[in-house]
């Protein structure tokens, strides 16, 4: 199952910057994760300073 992102998300980009398959992207408030790209690695987790990804 693909993490998600929640409403706490800063848009600080961090997370996307860890994404070693590309799976996370600038959504319109919050960034988002592509569910069909994950690869549940958590490194945007572990990158998250706000803690705001979910597996």
């Amino acid at each position: 199952m693909a993490h998600t992102i929640t409403d706490a998300c800063l848009t600080c980009g961090a997370c996307e910057a860890e994404c070693p398959v590309g799976a996370i992207a600038a959504g319109d408030d919050k960034y988002v994760i592509n569910a069909d790209e994950c690869i549940d690695c958590g490194a945007c987790a572990s990158a998250c300073p706000a803690e705001a990804i979910e597996a």
